[in-house]
């Protein structure tokens, strides 16, 4: 009777944790952007947008400006001939928690707008979120991944 009951604890506190219990920040590691410095988005990042061909290269280094990043985006074409399209970023968490980021084919207008959440679990290494084309509003979601260890560039 004892062990039908210890089980029955036992799965009833399961449930209560929730399907977001098992997505906790590992010890030491941040929970939300909030918690991550500024420095631990520097560095060499791949985007994946659903939908689109390939992944792109990111690289966000300090912004001169204000506490936040600065970068570029180069996204290789489908055509064997064509150059890779090169974009302007720049972006920091906003009030919400989110990684936020602006676009730029130009650097004068905005061309797409990102923003995505830190995936509790990754140890700031992983953001996921919505990408939107400025040009026809269509939105596609990404992951964006470090994929350096340094984090002090």
């Amino acid at each position: 009777m004892a062990r039908v009951l210890l089980l029955s604890l036992a799965a009833l506190c399961t449930a209560c944790a929730g399907p977001g219990a098992h997505n906790a920040a590992p010890p030491g590691c941040p929970a939300t952007a909030r918690d991550l410095p500024v420095e631990a988005l520097y560095g060499n990042w791949q985007a994946r947008f659903d939908g689109l061909p390939g992944a792109a290269s990111v690289v966000l280094g300090k912004h001169p400006e204000y506490v936040g990043v600065r970068g570029i985006i180069t996204r290789a074409t489908s055509a064997p001939s064509a150059s890779a399209s090169v974009a302007q970023l720049a972006g920091d968490i906003n009030d919400e928690g989110e990684l936020a980021i602006d676009e730029s084919l130009d650097g004068r207008s905005i061309s797409g707008v990102w923003s995505a959440t830190l995936q509790p679990d990754s140890c700031g290494r992983e953001f996921r979120g919505t990408w939107r084309n400025a040009a026809d509003e269509t939105t596609h979601p990404f992951t964006l991944k470090k994929t350096e260890r340094t984090a002090d560039k």
